[in-house]
């Protein structure tokens, strides 16, 4: 790696988050090391327009090995690590909650133990969810609203953000969480609602599906651009120690599932309600209604506000889409859903 550079270790650095902040932090001149697993290799289509950058290096670890991640710190020698690793579907929290605790929840402090060992000067982002709310409380939320969740995800994102609050009171690390709310791309999973909803638009259109079954449609989401929440974690890492705070961020707006549909289909010159169907075996065991941020502390301290509007963010995934489908790419339209294992795909995830 070039000398003088910051660096960064980004653990899910192959997923939509992941690959945004890497390329935002080598666009910064870091020196930048994505954690891996082995077994990921066929899923790193994100970060393929970065790999013959000199200043990224990929090291292979996993979340449930300690062994692993100690190799990795002490390779990067990071003056910062994200970690944006996680077993992160919802639905396949309830299938699957012992593994979705081990690497969401206590990969957090085999991580954070890690750095406390290896890299004490380094600063640590954790990222925190706006699932950990989950019945709501109160509407909107901010940094101080009771956590609720309603799935195992959301307990284990629970775990993490308090595990990364007590190291900076314990041991007086600088480490922070970003409570983010749901934001999207077209780098988006297929089993996010928002992108299923998007290439199943694109899909329809070009006559390769006749519809496109959801599951609830009025549950209502505060839903931004990923591109501008990675810039948002870079910034939390850049304050003084002395005013280093974890922060919610989000738009201050809602929509509906329903209305991306409408958006989406309305794109490509067709009426939703003619080809969506509600399909009851997409709700979950326990459903959450309404998340809606109040972003008003990053905005104040951190000057942080989300840009992009819903609408031109779906249309733009909705023309990402059809261009994919249109050029027959596999890497972005089947490479997702065929190469996972069928107990991982849940179906949708709001």
């Amino acid at each position: 790696m070039p000398n003088g550079m910051k660096s960064a270790l980004i653990t899910g650095i192959t997923g939509q988050d992941g690959s945004y902040l890497a390329e935002h932090l080598l666009e910064s001149d870091y020196s930048v090391y994505g954690l891996v697993r082995r077994t990921s290799s066929r899923n790193r289509w994100r970060i393929s327009h970065l790999v013959d950058d000199e200043r990224l290096e990929l090291i292979e670890g996993d979340m449930t090995d300690q062994s692993s991640l100690i190799r990795a710190v002490a390779e990067a020698e990071p003056d910062e690590v994200y970690n944006l690793a996680a077993q992160s579907f919802v639905g396949t929290s309830f299938k699957q909650p012992l593994y979705t605790s081990e690497v969401t929840g206590l990969g957090v402090i085999r991580l954070l133990e890690t750095v406390r060992r290896e890299a004490p000067d380094a600063r640590f982002y954790q990222a925190s969810t706006s699932e950990m709310f989950g019945d709501v409380h109160e509407s909107p939320q901010n940094e101080e609203t009771v956590f609720h969740p309603r799935s195992p995800y959301g307990a284990a994102k629970v775990f993490g953000h308090w595990a990364t609050v007590l190291y900076r009171e314990a041991y007086d690390m600088y480490t922070v969480s970003g409570i983010l709310f749901n934001h999207e791309s077209p780098r988006r999973g297929e089993e996010f609602v928002t992108r299923k909803i998007t290439l199943g638009a694109a899909r329809i259109a070009e006559g390769i599906q006749n519809e496109l079954r959801l599951g609830n449609l009025d549950a209502q989401r505060d839903w931004g651009d990923a591109r501008e929440y990675v810039a948002g974690m870079h910034a939390m890492l850049q304050q003084d120690p002395d005013d280093i705070d974890d922060y919610v961020m989000g738009t201050g707006r809602m929509n509906t599932v329903r209305e991306c549909a409408r958006i989406a289909f309305d794109e490509v010159g067709l009426d939703y309600e003619d080809y969506v169907v509600v399909d009851e075996k997409f709700y979950r065991p326990a459903e959450v209604e309404v998340l809606k941020a109040d972003p008003s502390k990053i905005e104040r301290d951190l000057g942080w506000s989300a840009e992009t509007s819903f609408e031109t963010l779906i249309r733009k995934m909705v023309r990402t889409d059809l261009k994919r489908v249109r050029e027959n790419d596999i890497y972005w339209t089947k490479s997702e859903s065929t190469l996972r294992p069928q107990s991982a795909r849940p179906g949708e995830d709001v």
